[in-house]
Parts: C-alpha cells; sequence; structure tokens
C-alpha cells in the first residue's frame, strides 16, 4: 500500500538540529524530530551547523565539473569502474527499468580497492578508488571535505532520531566507527529530454540509512503522499532528509522510507544537487532497535519486486546493479540475471 504519511499537503516539516543543544528546547525538538520522520519521512533540516560559503562552494564546483568538455567527463566514466564510481552519461542510469534523463558523478569514500576472492561477499566490490577528473583538481579535496562534513551532521542527526523514539542513542555507533559505506553524488538535470519524458529520476526509496540532499533552488524533487506526489521547494540553506530502507527495517516498520522522485525542469532550465548517502560499514546486518516504540511498530511492508536485506551490503549492491546494468555486466556479469 502507498505511504499517506504527509501529514499538511504541499509542505515538509522544518526541523531545527541546533535545538537539540539547547535545554530549554530540546524536549519540543525530540518531539517534532520524531513526528517528522515518523509521519513523514521527509523533512527540511537547518541548524546544521554547515556555512552557506560552504554550500555555496560544493555547488559552485559542481557546476564546474558539468561545464567541462565532455571528453573529459567521459574520461571518468563509471564503465570503467568496477567499483561503480565515476561519471554516468545523461540516460544511463536506470529507475524502475527506465532511463533517467540526468548526468552525475559518484563518489565515496576515498580508499584502495579490497582484494575480493570467490568466497568473499560481492558487495566488496563497492569499495575502491573514486575517478577524478584531471582538469579540475580541485574537485577531490572540495567533495571530500564536504562528505566530511556531512557524515558529522548526519551522525548526529542519527542519534537524535534514536534518542527521539526512546532507543539507546549509540546502537548503531559501532557501524560507523569503522570504514562507514559515504556516498556523494554531483547530479545534473539538463532539463526536457526529447522524447518529452518527465522522469528526471524515477521514484525509488534510498537503500541505507539517512540522505541529505542539498539542491538548488530549481525545483523538482516530488514526495509520495498517499496516490499522488507533492513538490518539495528548495529552502535556501536546509538540506532535505529522507530515511532510507534499512531504517525501516531496523525498526521493524515504525520508520519507514518513503517514495520519491524528481521530474525534469522545463525546456532547456539546469537543475544541480548534491545528495550525501549516510551508510554504515558494507558487512553491518542491521538489528532491530530496542525500545518501547516496538509496540507499535506494524513491521516491514514485503514487496516482492524490491526484497530488503538486513545486511547493508546487500541491500546496497542490489540497487547499483539494477541502476546500472552496463557497469555490472562489464565486471559483475554474473550479478546480472538474464
Amino acid at each position: 500500500m502507498p505511504s499517506t504519511r504527509i501529514a499538511v499537503p504541499g509542505s515538509l516539516p522544518v526541523v531545527d538540529l541546533s535545538r537539540a543543544d539547547d535545554p530549554a528546547t530540546r524536549a519540543a525538538f525530540l518531539q517534532e524530530l520524531h513526528d517528522a520522520a515518523r509521519d513523514v519521512g521527509f523533512f527540511h533540516l537547518t541548524g546544521h551547523g554547515i556555512r552557506d560559503a560552504e554550500i555555496d562552494r560544493v555547488l559552485e564546483l559542481t557546476k564546474a565539473f558539468f561545464a567541462l568538455p565532455e571528453a573529459d567527463r567521459l574520461a571518468v566514466s563509471n564503465v570503467g569502474s568496477p567499483h561503480f564510481r565515476g561519471y554516468t552519461r545523461i540516460g544511463h542510469e536506470l529507475t524502475g527499468g527506465r532511463s533517467d534523463w540526468r548526468d552525475q558523478l559518484d563518489v565515496g569514500a576515498e580508499r584502495p580497492a579490497i582484494e575480493v576472492g570467490e568466497e568473499d561477499p560481492a558487495y566488496l566490490w563497492l569499495e575502491g578508488p573514486n575517478q577524478w577528473p584531471s582538469a579540475l583538481p580541485e574537485l577531490r579535496t572540495g567533495v571530500l571535505s564536504w562528505q566530511e562534513r556531512l557524515a558529522t551532521v548526519a551522525h548526529k542527526l542519527l542519534r537524535e532520531l534514536l534518542a527521539s523514539i526512546g532507543a539507546p542513542v549509540d546502537f548503531f555507533d559501532e557501524a560507523f566507527a569503522d570504514r562507514p559505506h559515504l556516498h556523494t553524488k554531483l547530479i545534473r538535470y539538463p532539463g526536457s529530454s526529447p522524447s518529452g519524458a518527465g522522469q528526471g529520476v524515477g521514484a525509488h526509496k534510498d537503500y541505507g540509512f539517512l540522505t541529505l540532499l542539498l539542491q538548488d533552488g530549481v525545483g523538482g524533487l516530488q514526495v509520495r503522499s498517499g496516490d499522488a506526489f507533492l513538490d518539495v521547494p528548495p529552502m535556501p540553506g536546509a538540506f532535505v532528509v529522507n530515511l532510507g530502507e534499512l531504517l525501516e527495517i531496523a525498526t521493524r516498520g515504525y520508520l519507514t522510507a518513503t517514495d520519491h522522485r524528481v521530474v525534469s525542469p522545463p525546456g532547456a532550465v539546469e537543475r544541480f544537487s548534491v545528495p550525501f548517502f549516510y551508510n554504515p560499514r558494507l558487512d553491518t546486518v542491521v538489528e532491530t532497535v530496542p525500545g518501547r516504540y516496538l509496540r507499535l511498530a506494524p513491521g516491514v511492508e514485503e514487496d516482492l519486486a524490491n526484497p530488503l536485506h538486513a545486511e547493508y551490503g546487500r541491500n546496497e549492491l542490489k540497487g547499483w546493479v539494477r541502476a546500472h546494468p552496463e557497469v555490472a555486466r562489464r565486471h559483475h556479469p554474473e550479478l546480472v540475471s538474464g
């Protein structure tokens, strides 16, 4: 059944993270966070401590990357990476089996590749080096710095989210303490596709824990509410936060991931966004978060078309293989069915 969790049509809650640190506002903050996460699954995050200059810089670098000649972008094509890192051309990522009208650069934690043996889990291929364009050397430092800054914000938010449902705040600390699987996308939506199809990115749920999205002033993000999708207008200086499938598993459906999509901007208007995905170590097996809230947990809704795995790496790899079959066929044909 589709979610009906957006309580106020046409708007998202706004949660001010700085209120968590003030004893006078903490109780109200936790209630607001609980209601936003439980009833909506999406919210605007303010009071996060990321300066406007930092936001402006990462958007500047994003635009600079997509302004590079196509040859420079294709030099770091993800088709050449067994780790699914690098540049994806317009229309070469799939959501729901259909092409998304956007291009992007995928960046993860900067680590050497793991030697993956025949008996090792295939998701270990998701860890490895990034690809950086030589024509824009400042991109590497800027994006990796941004990624680390947002990891700090996301970890604080995760702990506060656990507090808001009456769970131990340190429950996931160990899973994120060593080699967390951080992931940042630089995305451009280049306007309407020649076919007129409006799928910037199709309706989907994120497969991990938390997503913090920075979007520019061009709209297009939509969140499912019942049988409809509601617009999420940009809020300057705020991140759009949504919960991933693993938090749904961890809370037995008390918190659930929500479908969302992006409609292509009109004509030749470009839209830029930078989502950051905060996820644990690949071999993390997600266990149920203890707490009295479980009395109200409905259980995880089964979807035969999208089976959920408690082992984070399996859940993540499932998504990559579906979204980037060209990369999977070239480097991991054993993972591609049919």
